[in-house]
């Protein structure tokens, strides 16, 4: 099995660059690492970068997870192949694009674009925000499925993550304390559907609410809280439509819960996504 020790960033192609790095200091609050041609990453805490914008076609997501030795980078790349996956060894170029010292890449069963790292860089300097939006950190991702319940075996089976609750046929899946980082959510096709930051308190929630609202932002889905996860959340749109969320006070599955817990199955409409009443204007979302 591939063991997955935490997700790392996403990267996502836009047609407006400038327009992308404008939404993710002004309206994120995320902080420029750097910009390296046609590519611009983001700083949300001690990481290198969490998320890089680059210029391409919009529908181009690819999210990065990171294994813990050149050993497991290997494993890896033969338990895909074993299993009939197609995965392709990272060239040097790529690397240093990515700020890892080695890569590989493969796509799920549904066509979602996955990279496996190891030694990704951190960084020396704190996140320094672009604005107070209170962020601690890049948490999770959303990605759309063809096939929640065999993409839920792929990702468990293989991929080791373990299944915290799921929403219909949505499975929140964890790899590490944390409810979930990665949630699969049946769509039409494939790609990143939503990024998760966490941010310190409900506080935060709530200025960003109103932030948003002032900015002409659309506000998606919240404020409200996940019955799933117990987490305070507000969902709200990006550019080229892909959806961002803020949450905090996210559920930890700790090993000694492990020994009791099972996943719990909430029903797909409002009430599995808000229990406080909040009704979700996100295609995915909706029944």
């Amino acid at each position: 099995m591939i063991h997955l020790h935490d997700i790392r960033y996403v990267r996502l192609g836009t047609p407006d660059l400038d327009g992308a790095v404008r939404y993710a200091t002004e309206i994120l609050g995320l902080q420029v690492a750097r910009r390296e041609g046609k590519a611009v990453y983001f700083k949300s805490d001690s990481r290198d970068h969490t998320l890089c914008y680059f210029e391409g076609d919009p529908r181009d997501h690819t999210t990065g997870f990171e294994v813990d030795t050149p050993e497991e980078l290997e494993q890896a790349l033969e338990q895909l192949e074993r299993a009939g996956y197609q995965a392709t060894r990272g060239k040097a170029a790529e690397a240093e694009q990515r700020y890892v010292r080695e890569f590989i890449n493969f796509k799920d069963p549904s066509g979602n674009s996955v990279d496996l790292v190891y030694a990704p860089l951190h960084s020396g300097r704190r996140y320094f925000p672009s604005r107070d939006a209170g962020i601690t950190g890049f948490s999770h991702i959303g990605l759309r499925t063809l096939d929640a319940r065999r993409d839920e075996v792929f990702w468990t089976r293989l991929l080791s993550a373990k299944v915290s609750d799921r929403i219909g046929e949505a499975p929140l899946l964890r790899i590490d304390e944390v409810h979930h980082k990665i949630a699969l959510f049946p769509s039409a096709y494939p790609g990143v559907q939503h990024i998760n930051h966490q941010v310190e308190s409900i506080d935060d929630i709530m200025r960003a609410f109103y932030v948003l609202q002032e900015k002409g932002i659309p506000i998606r889905f919240g404020p409200g809280r996940h019955p799933t996860s117990s987490a305070i959340f507000l969902y709200f749109e990006g550019p080229d439509g892909m959806i961002y969320e803020y949450s905090t006070g996210v559920r930890l599955i700790t090993e000694e819960d492990e020994k009791n817990y099972r996943p719990r199955n909430f029903p797909a409409d409002p009430t599995g996504f808000c229990m406080w009443g909040s009704k979700p204007d996100i295609p995915e979302f909706k029944s």
